[in-house]
């Protein structure tokens, strides 16, 4: 009789378990800010799809807010910059807020705000709190005088130190990345 019972009892859980899947599986997932700044649904008339990249995100121009607890409490940030061809890195430190000419090349980086805790909310990109958690700059690249990153639309391209593959810096020769972020002091 216990037998039956167990068998019972576990046919009665597995079809519950399963109709629970085929539930869930048959709503929409909301849509969501892709990458490390994931802060929830964003309403259809609120976004748009980047061409090329099947992303979708907010409309309208993004403001960076530092808040109090990081301003001024970062002096620069390490970049490592790739020669694709030589397969050589190189890692330099560059000041926030001023430009950057890579040797033996015609590549200028600008370097912005840095954010040791990234998120983005909305349209707003700020830092949670001053601790590396999810460590992004700001920059531009400039190929001679032309703006190359982010599109020249927009004003700041964001490099990821711990997610790279997160809206990378694209170049046939030249590759480069955040390494970290260099407090004052």
């Amino acid at each position: 009789m216990n037998k039956k019972v167990a068998a019972v009892v576990c046919s009665l859980a597995l079809t519950v378990s399963v109709s629970a899947c085929k539930k869930r599986e048959t709503q929409p997932p909301a849509p969501q800010v892709p990458g490390p700044m994931m802060q929830g649904p964003i309403s259809p008339e609120a976004q748009q799809t980047v061409p090329g990249h099947g992303v979708t995100v907010p409309k309208g121009e993004t403001q960076v807010v530092v808040p109090d607890s990081v301003k001024g409490r970062w002096s620069a940030v390490k970049i490592v910059v790739e020669d694709r061809g030589t397969k050589k890195t190189q890692e330099y430190k560059i000041s926030l807020h001023s430009d950057f000419v890579i040797p033996n090349s015609n590549l200028k980086v600008t370097v912005g705000e840095f954010l040791p805790d990234f998120k983005m909310d909305g349209l707003t990109l700020t830092s949670v709190s001053n601790q590396p958690n999810n460590p992004a700059v700001g920059i531009r690249v400039f190929e001679g005088d032309k703006q190359i990153f982010p599109a020249p639309e927009k004003q700041w391209g964001w490099l990821f130190s711990k997610m790279p593959s997160v809206h990378p810096f694209e170049h046939p020769k030249y590759g480069i990345t955040l390494k970290e972020g260099v407090k004052k002091g």
